[in-house]
């Protein structure tokens, strides 16, 4: 965790601390170091009860990179391409269930960190699901640039995390579309 901290000399704020319950944290996607970044951030006391969750497809294309992710940064990796109807979400909702809470990056894949992408159902069928659940959104600023996409070189640059309050539940009339696109203009308010 202090690693993350150098290179990046990450800066979080916290419009509320985090409280040690149930909570899906989402946050804009612009680096591969985005999940393990955020992560570093929380408390020592409740990073074994959070999981980044984090492309198959590319962390688990070496052993070094599956091992940083699950043994080191506890991370959930998950199929992007789900094979024969299965649920690529199967995993998170059991950790959901026994009371893990989860960082997830709901653009579905990283941009190049000049805007938020419109974002993928899986946040949606979380909060579908599991309406007791926190859902705080958490703007990473200038990650992008610490590892810019297609670039193997770490460039050291100050970067900060605002995480924000927890936003509205899911309405019961409230459809998808309205929920991605309110759960999303939140995230960008914290951007300003």
């Amino acid at each position: 965790m202090i690693s993350c901290k150098i290179i990046t000399g990450i800066q979080a704020r916290w419009l509320r601390q985090p409280t040690g319950k149930v909570t899906i944290y989402y946050a804009n996607h612009s680096s591969h170091l985005d999940g393990l970044v955020l992560w570093s951030c929380f408390p020592k006391s409740l990073r074994h009860h959070i999981h980044p969750v984090a492309a198959q497809d590319y962390w688990a294309k070496t052993k070094f990179k599956r091992f940083l992710a699950k043994d080191v940064f506890n991370a959930v990796l998950i199929n992007r391409k789900p094979i024969n109807n299965s649920n690529p979400l199967a995993e998170l909702e059991t950790l959901l269930a026994n009371k893990q809470s989860l960082i997830i990056f709901p653009e579905g894949t990283r941009g190049h960190g000049q805007q938020i992408a419109d974002f993928k159902g899986g946040l949606y069928l979380l909060a579908k699901r599991f309406t007791d659940v926190d859902i705080v959104p958490v703007y990473l600023n200038n990650l992008n640039r610490v590892l810019p996409k297609g670039s193997k070189l770490l460039v050291p640059i100050i970067c900060s995390a605002v995480f924000g309050e927890p936003i509205k539940p899911l309405q019961e009339t409230e459809s998808k579309n309205g929920f991605l696109t309110r759960a999303k203009q939140s995230l960008e308010e914290l951007a300003s």
